[in-house]
């Protein structure tokens, strides 16, 4: 998993802003309704910062399935990166 420059590194309203529009929209669905993108981002982060292992995602982020679950999709539709991207300020802007 690729680590982030800044390890201290908090998912900040400004950060949000940037991030949001690269996620696909959370639409209701049947069945039980889809968790956060942002609390689920915050539980990726936090594997990031910390180097701990999917299992151990803090229960307050969600179920670490659902944390690794959406990692992988996200990584595979290579926005994974581009949040990455955006956090480290490699996208034009300032990210701290």
């Amino acid at each position: 998993m690729h680590r982030l420059a800044d390890t201290r590194l908090e998912l900040t309203e400004e950060h949000w802003a940037r991030i949001a529009p690269l996620l696909v929209p959370q639409t209701p669905r049947t069945g039980r309704p889809p968790h956060d993108h942002r609390l689920i981002l915050a539980g990726m982060l936090w594997v990031v910062r910390t180097g701990a292992s999917w299992r151990e995602v803090p229960p307050e982020f969600g179920p670490w399935e659902t944390v690794h679950s959406r990692y992988r999709t996200w990584r595979r539709a290579g926005i994974w990166q581009q949040i990455l991207t955006t956090l480290d300020g490699r996208d034009g802007t300032d990210a701290r």
